[in-house]
Protein backbone atom coordinates (compact mmCIF):
# COMPACT_ATOMS: atom_id res chain seq x y z
CA UNK A 1 0.00 0.00 0.00
CA UNK A 2 1.69 3.70 -0.85
CA UNK A 3 2.39 6.12 1.76
CA UNK A 4 0.02 8.53 1.31
CA UNK A 5 1.77 11.06 2.56
CA UNK A 6 4.24 10.52 -0.64
CA UNK A 7 1.15 10.38 -3.12
CA UNK A 8 -1.24 12.62 -2.15
CA UNK A 9 -1.44 16.78 -2.95
CA UNK A 10 0.08 18.87 -0.82
CA UNK A 11 -1.13 21.96 0.19
CA UNK A 12 -0.45 25.92 1.24
CA UNK A 13 -0.93 27.72 4.78
CA UNK A 14 -2.61 30.79 6.13
CA UNK A 15 0.68 31.51 6.53
CA UNK A 16 1.94 30.94 3.33
CA UNK A 17 -1.36 32.49 1.74
CA UNK A 18 -1.11 36.11 3.44
CA UNK A 19 2.82 36.53 2.86
CA UNK A 20 1.79 36.09 -0.78
CA UNK A 21 -0.98 38.40 -0.71
CA UNK A 22 1.03 40.83 1.12
CA UNK A 23 3.94 40.60 -1.39
CA UNK A 24 1.42 41.24 -4.03
CA UNK A 25 -0.36 44.20 -1.65
CA UNK A 26 2.97 45.97 -1.38
CA UNK A 27 4.06 45.32 -4.84
CA UNK A 28 1.16 47.84 -5.84
CA UNK A 29 1.43 49.82 -3.16
CA UNK A 30 5.47 50.83 -4.17
CA UNK A 31 4.02 51.23 -8.22
CA UNK A 32 5.12 48.22 -9.44
CA UNK A 33 1.09 46.77 -10.02
CA UNK A 34 -0.35 43.40 -8.85
CA UNK A 35 1.59 40.42 -10.04
CA UNK A 36 -0.76 37.73 -11.10
CA UNK A 37 0.71 35.01 -9.99
CA UNK A 38 2.60 36.06 -6.92
CA UNK A 39 5.55 34.17 -5.96
CA UNK A 40 7.21 33.65 -2.37
CA UNK A 41 10.01 32.08 -0.58
CA UNK A 42 8.58 29.70 1.84
CA UNK A 43 11.05 28.87 5.62
CA UNK A 44 12.99 25.61 3.44
CA UNK A 45 13.24 27.42 0.51
CA UNK A 46 10.57 26.42 -1.59
CA UNK A 47 8.76 29.20 -4.18
CA UNK A 48 5.51 28.26 -4.53
CA UNK A 49 3.06 30.69 -7.02
CA UNK A 50 -0.20 31.37 -6.71
CA UNK A 51 -3.39 33.26 -8.29
CA UNK A 52 -5.03 36.55 -7.20
CA UNK A 53 -8.51 35.92 -6.08
CA UNK A 54 -9.19 39.53 -5.65
CA UNK A 55 -7.31 42.93 -5.66
CA UNK A 56 -8.03 46.40 -4.76
CA UNK A 57 -6.02 49.99 -4.19
CA UNK A 58 -7.01 53.12 -2.06
CA UNK A 59 -5.61 55.95 -0.25
CA UNK A 60 -2.14 55.20 0.60
CA UNK A 61 -2.87 51.62 1.16
CA UNK A 62 -3.19 48.32 -1.54
CA UNK A 63 -4.83 44.73 -0.37
CA UNK A 64 -4.81 41.38 -2.31
CA UNK A 65 -6.29 38.13 -1.53
CA UNK A 66 -5.09 34.34 -2.09
CA UNK A 67 -7.89 31.52 -1.74
CA UNK A 68 -6.40 28.45 0.33
CA UNK A 69 -5.71 25.41 -0.95
CA UNK A 70 -5.07 22.62 2.04
CA UNK A 71 -4.24 19.64 -0.51
CA UNK A 72 -5.75 16.63 0.21
CA UNK A 73 -5.67 17.17 4.08
CA UNK A 74 -8.29 19.98 3.92
CA UNK A 75 -9.30 21.70 7.39
CA UNK A 76 -11.53 24.47 8.21
CA UNK A 77 -9.69 26.94 5.92
CA UNK A 78 -9.60 25.31 2.92
CA UNK A 79 -10.74 27.19 0.35
CA UNK A 80 -11.21 30.50 2.77
CA UNK A 81 -10.02 33.40 1.04
CA UNK A 82 -7.20 35.16 3.03
CA UNK A 83 -6.80 38.95 2.18
CA UNK A 84 -3.56 41.09 3.64
CA UNK A 85 -3.75 44.84 3.11
CA UNK A 86 -0.73 47.19 3.13
CA UNK A 87 -1.04 50.82 4.09
CA UNK A 88 1.40 53.41 4.70
CA UNK A 89 2.39 54.23 8.64
CA UNK A 90 4.01 56.53 10.92
CA UNK A 91 7.59 57.15 10.94
CA UNK A 92 9.92 54.89 12.25
CA UNK A 93 6.99 52.47 13.50
CA UNK A 94 8.51 49.79 11.61
CA UNK A 95 6.11 46.82 10.14
CA UNK A 96 2.98 46.46 12.37
CA UNK A 97 0.15 44.11 12.45
CA UNK A 98 -3.23 44.32 12.84
CA UNK A 99 -6.51 41.70 12.86
CA UNK A 100 -8.75 42.43 10.22
CA UNK A 101 -12.59 40.97 9.86
CA UNK A 102 -11.57 37.26 10.67
CA UNK A 103 -8.97 37.20 12.38
CA UNK A 104 -8.85 36.54 16.24
CA UNK A 105 -7.06 38.62 18.75
CA UNK A 106 -5.00 36.65 21.53
CA UNK A 107 -6.72 37.38 25.34
CA UNK A 108 -4.62 34.57 26.65
CA UNK A 109 -1.42 34.22 27.96
CA UNK A 110 0.52 30.93 27.26
CA UNK A 111 0.51 31.38 23.47
CA UNK A 112 3.51 32.83 21.18
CA UNK A 113 2.68 36.09 20.98
CA UNK A 114 0.92 38.70 24.20
CA UNK A 115 -1.91 39.29 25.15
CA UNK A 116 -3.70 41.92 22.91
CA UNK A 117 -2.00 40.74 19.80
CA UNK A 118 -3.44 39.69 16.42
CA UNK A 119 -3.36 36.27 16.28
CA UNK A 120 -0.55 35.95 13.48
CA UNK A 121 1.60 33.52 14.55
CA UNK A 122 5.42 34.68 14.66
CA UNK A 123 6.35 31.89 11.59
CA UNK A 124 3.09 33.87 9.51
CA UNK A 125 5.35 37.30 10.69
CA UNK A 126 8.48 36.55 9.31
CA UNK A 127 7.08 35.20 5.91
CA UNK A 128 5.07 38.54 5.32
CA UNK A 129 8.11 40.29 6.40
CA UNK A 130 10.47 38.65 4.18
CA UNK A 131 7.71 39.10 1.26
CA UNK A 132 7.43 42.63 1.88
CA UNK A 133 11.25 43.08 1.84
CA UNK A 134 11.95 41.22 -1.24
CA UNK A 135 9.55 44.25 -3.00
CA UNK A 136 11.35 47.19 -0.67
CA UNK A 137 14.50 45.62 -1.74
CA UNK A 138 13.97 46.39 -5.61
CA UNK A 139 11.90 49.92 -4.99
CA UNK A 140 13.58 51.40 -1.96
CA UNK A 141 10.32 51.92 -0.77
CA UNK A 142 10.64 52.30 3.42
CA UNK A 143 9.75 50.06 6.02
CA UNK A 144 6.74 51.66 8.14
CA UNK A 145 3.72 49.71 7.21
CA UNK A 146 0.70 48.58 8.73
CA UNK A 147 -0.09 45.29 7.77
CA UNK A 148 -3.82 43.82 8.11
CA UNK A 149 -4.80 40.21 7.56
CA UNK A 150 -8.21 39.10 7.06
CA UNK A 151 -9.98 35.80 6.48
CA UNK A 152 -13.81 35.69 4.75
CA UNK A 153 -15.59 34.55 7.07
CA UNK A 154 -13.46 33.74 10.04
CA UNK A 155 -15.17 34.30 12.43
CA UNK A 156 -17.66 32.00 11.47
CA UNK A 157 -15.01 29.45 10.50
CA UNK A 158 -13.35 29.66 14.10
CA UNK A 159 -16.08 28.23 15.65
CA UNK A 160 -15.52 24.42 14.22
CA UNK A 161 -12.09 25.36 16.03
CA UNK A 162 -10.24 25.48 19.35
CA UNK A 163 -9.62 28.97 19.11
CA UNK A 164 -11.81 30.17 21.98
CA UNK A 165 -10.07 27.32 24.60
CA UNK A 166 -7.13 28.72 23.63
CA UNK A 167 -8.64 32.59 24.58
CA UNK A 168 -8.63 33.74 20.46
CA UNK A 169 -11.58 35.86 20.34
CA UNK A 170 -13.15 37.14 17.11
CA UNK A 171 -11.52 34.38 14.43
CA UNK A 172 -9.21 32.31 12.96
CA UNK A 173 -5.02 32.20 13.50
CA UNK A 174 -2.51 32.61 10.88
CA UNK A 175 -0.74 29.81 11.13
CA UNK A 176 1.97 27.77 9.60
CA UNK A 177 5.77 26.94 10.17
CA UNK A 178 7.05 25.49 6.95
CA UNK A 179 4.68 27.42 4.93
CA UNK A 180 2.79 23.66 4.14
CA UNK A 181 0.33 21.64 4.66
CA UNK A 182 1.44 18.04 4.30
CA UNK A 183 -0.93 15.62 3.88
CA UNK A 184 -2.25 13.89 6.62
CA UNK A 185 0.78 15.16 9.19
CA UNK A 186 -2.19 17.06 10.80
CA UNK A 187 0.43 19.24 12.28
CA UNK A 188 -2.18 21.85 13.08
CA UNK A 189 -4.07 19.84 15.22
CA UNK A 190 -1.54 18.45 16.83
CA UNK A 191 0.19 22.40 17.16
CA UNK A 192 -3.62 23.13 18.44
CA UNK A 193 -2.96 20.19 21.36
CA UNK A 194 0.63 22.08 22.54
CA UNK A 195 -0.96 25.42 22.47
CA UNK A 196 -3.94 23.99 24.51
CA UNK A 197 -1.54 22.71 27.17
CA UNK A 198 1.14 26.46 26.93
CA UNK A 199 -2.50 27.84 27.64
CA UNK A 200 -3.29 25.40 30.99
CA UNK A 201 0.10 25.70 32.09
CA UNK A 202 0.40 30.09 31.94
CA UNK A 203 -2.89 29.92 33.39
CA UNK A 204 -2.06 27.46 36.52
CA UNK A 205 -4.43 24.97 35.56
CA UNK A 206 -3.63 21.58 37.71
CA UNK A 207 -6.01 19.18 35.93
CA UNK A 208 -6.65 18.86 32.37
CA UNK A 209 -8.61 16.05 30.40
CA UNK A 210 -7.56 15.01 27.11
CA UNK A 211 -10.29 13.41 25.38
CA UNK A 212 -10.71 10.95 22.30
CA UNK A 213 -14.11 12.93 21.16
CA UNK A 214 -17.09 15.04 23.06
CA UNK A 215 -18.67 12.44 24.28
CA UNK A 216 -15.86 11.16 26.48
CA UNK A 217 -15.05 14.92 27.05
CA UNK A 218 -18.38 15.36 28.56
CA UNK A 219 -18.02 12.83 31.05
CA UNK A 220 -15.06 13.77 32.17
CA UNK A 221 -16.31 17.50 32.78
CA UNK A 222 -19.13 16.65 34.05
CA UNK A 223 -17.32 14.25 36.84
CA UNK A 224 -14.62 16.76 38.18
CA UNK A 225 -16.87 20.34 36.81
CA UNK A 226 -13.89 21.47 34.76
CA UNK A 227 -14.50 24.36 32.42
CA UNK A 228 -13.79 23.52 28.56
CA UNK A 229 -10.11 26.05 29.37
CA UNK A 230 -9.07 23.13 31.13
CA UNK A 231 -9.94 20.22 28.11
CA UNK A 232 -7.67 19.40 25.38
CA UNK A 233 -8.78 18.00 22.10
CA UNK A 234 -6.39 14.96 21.75
CA UNK A 235 -8.71 13.48 19.06
CA UNK A 236 -6.35 10.51 18.23
CA UNK A 237 -3.24 11.98 18.92
CA UNK A 238 -2.65 10.56 22.16
CA UNK A 239 0.81 10.80 21.73
CA UNK A 240 0.96 14.39 20.56
CA UNK A 241 -0.56 15.00 24.40
CA UNK A 242 1.78 13.02 26.08
CA UNK A 243 4.91 13.47 24.50
CA UNK A 244 4.28 17.08 24.92
CA UNK A 245 3.37 16.55 28.36
CA UNK A 246 6.84 14.91 28.80
CA UNK A 247 8.29 18.38 27.88
CA UNK A 248 6.09 20.67 29.41
CA UNK A 249 4.29 18.98 32.06
CA UNK A 250 1.15 19.84 34.14
CA UNK A 251 -0.03 18.36 37.55
CA UNK A 252 -3.00 16.13 36.80
CA UNK A 253 -3.95 14.08 33.44
CA UNK A 254 -7.14 12.45 32.87
CA UNK A 255 -6.96 10.37 29.76
CA UNK A 256 -10.84 9.98 28.52
CA UNK A 257 -11.95 7.86 25.71
CA UNK A 258 -14.24 5.15 23.38
CA UNK A 259 -12.85 1.39 24.52
CA UNK A 260 -11.78 0.73 21.09
CA UNK A 261 -9.09 3.98 20.82
CA UNK A 262 -7.75 3.03 24.38
CA UNK A 263 -7.16 -0.10 23.67
CA UNK A 264 -5.04 0.75 20.53
CA UNK A 265 -3.31 3.00 23.19
CA UNK A 266 -2.92 -0.14 25.26
CA UNK A 267 -1.28 -1.57 22.87
CA UNK A 268 1.24 0.76 21.92
CA UNK A 269 -0.51 3.02 19.78
CA UNK A 270 0.31 6.55 19.81
CA UNK A 271 -2.26 7.84 16.72
CA UNK A 272 -5.79 6.01 17.10
CA UNK A 273 -7.07 6.95 13.61
CA UNK A 274 -8.62 3.69 12.21
CA UNK A 275 -6.68 4.46 8.78
CA UNK A 276 -3.02 4.34 10.99
CA UNK A 277 -3.48 2.07 13.88
CA UNK A 278 -6.26 -1.41 14.92
CA UNK A 279 -7.22 -3.54 17.80
CA UNK A 280 -5.21 -6.47 18.21
CA UNK A 281 -7.72 -8.63 19.47
CA UNK A 282 -5.50 -11.34 20.05
CA UNK A 283 -4.13 -9.00 22.64
CA UNK A 284 -7.24 -7.94 23.63
CA UNK A 285 -7.96 -11.87 24.07
CA UNK A 286 -5.23 -12.71 26.53
CA UNK A 287 -6.12 -9.43 28.63
CA UNK A 288 -9.92 -10.78 28.68
CA UNK A 289 -8.45 -14.29 30.01
CA UNK A 290 -6.20 -12.54 32.85
CA UNK A 291 -9.51 -10.73 33.88
CA UNK A 292 -11.06 -13.77 34.17
CA UNK A 293 -13.06 -14.43 30.81
CA UNK A 294 -12.74 -16.90 28.28
CA UNK A 295 -10.19 -15.60 26.05
CA UNK A 296 -11.94 -17.34 22.77
CA UNK A 297 -14.65 -15.48 22.01
CA UNK A 298 -13.31 -12.20 22.80
CA UNK A 299 -10.38 -13.21 20.10
CA UNK A 300 -13.38 -13.89 17.63
CA UNK A 301 -14.88 -10.86 18.47
CA UNK A 302 -15.67 -8.29 15.26
CA UNK A 303 -15.58 -5.00 17.42
CA UNK A 304 -14.25 -3.51 21.15
CA UNK A 305 -18.01 -3.32 22.08
CA UNK A 306 -18.89 -7.03 21.25
CA UNK A 307 -16.24 -8.06 23.10
CA UNK A 308 -16.60 -5.79 25.93
CA UNK A 309 -20.41 -7.90 25.89
CA UNK A 310 -18.93 -10.92 26.50
CA UNK A 311 -15.93 -9.70 29.09
CA UNK A 312 -17.38 -6.58 31.04
CA UNK A 313 -13.97 -6.69 33.04
CA UNK A 314 -12.13 -6.01 29.85
CA UNK A 315 -12.71 -2.34 30.53
CA UNK A 316 -10.76 -1.91 33.69
CA UNK A 317 -8.23 -4.16 31.92
CA UNK A 318 -7.92 -1.55 28.81
CA UNK A 319 -7.85 1.36 31.20
CA UNK A 320 -4.97 -0.39 33.13
CA UNK A 321 -2.83 -1.08 30.09
CA UNK A 322 -4.27 2.15 28.32
CA UNK A 323 -2.43 3.94 31.86
CA UNK A 324 0.71 2.16 31.76
CA UNK A 325 1.20 3.06 27.50
CA UNK A 326 0.93 6.31 29.00
CA UNK A 327 3.15 6.77 31.74
CA UNK A 328 5.96 5.18 29.52
CA UNK A 329 5.35 7.57 26.90
CA UNK A 330 5.79 10.27 29.95
CA UNK A 331 8.70 9.20 30.75
CA UNK A 332 8.77 9.79 34.39
CA UNK A 333 7.12 13.48 33.97
CA UNK A 334 5.79 14.65 36.93
CA UNK A 335 2.06 14.10 35.50
CA UNK A 336 -0.25 12.18 37.61
CA UNK A 337 -2.58 9.85 34.83
CA UNK A 338 -5.95 8.96 35.35
CA UNK A 339 -7.70 6.98 32.16
CA UNK A 340 -11.16 7.28 31.89
CA UNK A 341 -13.11 4.44 29.25
CA UNK A 342 -16.40 6.02 28.01
CA UNK A 343 -19.09 4.32 26.43
CA UNK A 344 -20.99 6.07 23.62
CA UNK A 345 -23.83 6.93 25.84
CA UNK A 346 -21.25 8.64 27.68
CA UNK A 347 -21.04 6.02 30.81
CA UNK A 348 -18.17 5.52 32.34
CA UNK A 349 -16.98 1.78 31.97
CA UNK A 350 -13.59 2.46 34.43
CA UNK A 351 -11.34 4.01 35.90
CA UNK A 352 -7.39 3.87 36.42
CA UNK A 353 -5.21 5.79 38.45
CA UNK A 354 -7.68 7.94 40.47
CA UNK A 355 -6.22 8.93 43.56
Amino acid sequence: MPDPAKTLRRGWTTGTCAAAAAKAAVSALEGLGFPDPVTVTLPRGETPSFALADHKTGENWAEAAIVKDAGDDPDVTHHATIRTRIARGAAGQGLRFHAGAGVGTVTRPGLPLAVGEPAINPVPRLMIDQAISDVLGQTGGGPDLDVTVSIDNGEELAKHTWNGRLGIVGGLSILGTTGIVRPFSCSAWIASIHRGIDVARASGTPHVIAATGATSEKAARDLYGLDETACLDMGDFAGGVLKYLRRHPIPRLTLAGGPAKLAKLGQGAVDLHSGRSQVDFATLADWAGTAGCDPAPVAAANTVLEALTLCPPLAASIAQHARTQALALLQGAPVAVEVMVVDRSGSILAQEGTS
